[in-house]
């Protein structure tokens, strides 16, 4: 269960949001609109613990994210603008690497599996700098295939994707909610999912 209590966001001396509330439970997503500048991003860093809320608190499984600490961030999965990927490296190593350094370990198969699924056959092993953009975002977003989480907060995660690709992520998402997870995205487009959909609007 994520929830969060009257959160406030602040930048310089622009109010984004004031008091947003919401519960999720396990097999509920929570889709958050607004226009570009209205706090979509901050909202998602403060449900991961990247950006402190100026007032408010987020809760998970009914503690405060504070005090959880480390037990917390291994239960999420965050994809954010960034894609965090390192150029010289093959897609296959940069997801072996992530992996490493997120104390998990996985199987080459495992690995190229995932890959294949994203759409990447034939370009496992190319460096990440011949790619183009869609497909660095496919490598950034195979990592819900192998990183067991059970909660997703993706930033736009169908942004620079064809409608393949698009319709890829939508089936994995909804493949996360029917085993219990949660998600919480931004997306400019249309989303159709088979799960329960919550939305909110930011910035208004």
């Amino acid at each position: 269960m994520l929830e969060a209590i009257n959160l406030d966001c602040v930048r310089g001396e622009r109010r984004l949001f004031h008091n947003l509330n919401f519960h999720l439970d396990a097999g509920e997503c929570l889709l958050v609109r607004g226009q570009n500048g209205s706090g979509k991003t901050s909202l998602l860093r403060m449900l991961v613990g990247l950006t402190p809320a100026a007032a408010g608190a987020v809760h998970w499984q009914g503690s405060p994210i504070k005090k959880l600490g480390d037990g917390y961030r291994r239960e999420l999965l965050y994809c954010g603008h960034s894609l965090g990927l390192k150029d010289d490296l093959s897609a296959t190593e940069n997801l072996t690497s992530g992996m490493a350094l997120s104390d998990e370990s996985v199987t080459a198969d495992a690995v190229l599996d995932a890959l294949g699924q994203a759409g990447l056959q034939g370009r496992e092993h190319l460096s990440v700098r011949a790619l183009s953009q869609g497909q660095k975002r496919r490598v950034n977003l195979a990592r819900l295939l192998l990183q067991k989480r059970a909660l997703w907060v993706l930033d736009e995660p169908l942004t620079a994707l064809d409608a393949q690709a698009s319709q890829w992520v939508v089936r994995v998402i909804d493949q996360h909610l029917s085993g219990g997870g949660i998600v919480v995205l931004t997306t400019h487009q249309d989303l159709t999912l088979v799960g329960t959909a919550h939305v909110i609007r930011v910035g208004v």
